[in-house]
């Protein structure tokens, strides 16, 4: 690979990725060829003639920021709004089933912060009711950091998370005719089948999709703009705003760095409040002068 192919790579191929996509792909490729010019630079001229050079250059090297993008997660009572008409949806809706099940999924994405890959991957033996005071959640695939590969941890089932998972599983999982005691059997199942007649597992698309639609019908000033992680950060903040520290909440979240958690909290009205408490600090430093 020369800079001429990275010219083409990052500007056509990667043209219209996200800017944290080319960034992340930049950063991998010059890595990898620090790796060769430092432990196999002498090796491979001796080998191919060539020198080892790193074809990212100041040229094709992607601009930007992989956290320029601010998600301001909707308020608690727009929140409510949206899985209050979601709910009541529940009655009427052509499918309960997989209306249900994609309404469980965003709700614990919403109360404990699950990312739409992990809900996914969850299986019904990953409901660890006895540990802790609430259960908890066994996240077997959480997103590792820096390549790393999957994570593990242990999300409490705190913020309401035990009473939706509980009337999931008793009112709605039964409906998709598997069976619970297999080995394996998905938390969130799909409506279609394995060859052995068992359910398979939801996909991240269907989950995205009826987000989406329940968004679009019930919440439409936030159609387009309300996703699955923007959930996560409204998990983040309302956990903050209750009380929680960011300890607990990095915990909660699965975060490598307790940087990447204070980007998830966005509470409304703390700068304000902040300003007024100081305001009201200083006016008692002043009365007692006065005084």
């Amino acid at each position: 690979m020369e800079p001429a192919d990275a010219d083409v790579y990052f500007g056509k191929v990667l043209r219209h990725s996200p800017s944290g996509t080319r960034l992340g792909r930049s950063q991998a490729l010059s890595t990898y060829f620090m790796f060769l010019e430092l432990r196999h630079k002498v090796e491979i001229h001796r080998m191919t003639g060539r020198v080892v050079e790193c074809p990212i250059d100041e040229m094709n090297r992607p601009r930007g920021a992989k956290d320029a993008q601010l998600r301001i997660p909707p308020s608690e009572p727009e929140i409510g709004t949206l899985f209050t008409g979601w709910g009541g949806e529940l009655a009427t809706c052509r499918k309960f089933a997989p209306t249900a099940r994609n309404y469980t999924a965003s709700k614990l994405m919403s109360q404990v912060g699950l990312r739409v890959s992990e809900a996914c991957g969850l299986d019904l033996d990953d409901i660890k009711w006895e540990v802790g005071r609430f259960g908890k959640l066994h996240v077997r695939h959480g997103k590792g950091a820096r390549g790393s590969g999957p994570r593990e941890r242990m999300v409490p089932l705190i913020n309401g998370a035990d009473r939706t998972l509980r009337w999931f599983i008793e009112d709605v999982w039964g409906q998709f005719d598997d069976d619970h005691a297999r080995p394996g059997a998905p938390l969130f199942p799909s409506e279609r089948k394995n060859t052995d007649g068992s359910a398979r597992r939801v996909g991240d698309d269907a989950l995205r999709n009826g987000l989406d639609n329940a968004v679009e019908a019930h919440l439409p000033g936030w159609t387009d703009k309300l996703t699955p992680h923007v959930l996560r950060h409204f998990c983040a903040s309302q956990l903050y705003g209750n009380g929680l520290d960011l300890l607990a909440i990095q915990e909660v979240l699965g975060h490598s760095w307790i940087a990447t958690t204070m980007r998830y909290i966005h509470v409304q009205h703390r700068v304000e409040d902040a300003w007024i408490a100081g305001m009201e600090r200083a006016a008692k430093r002043l009365e007692g002068l006065a005084r």
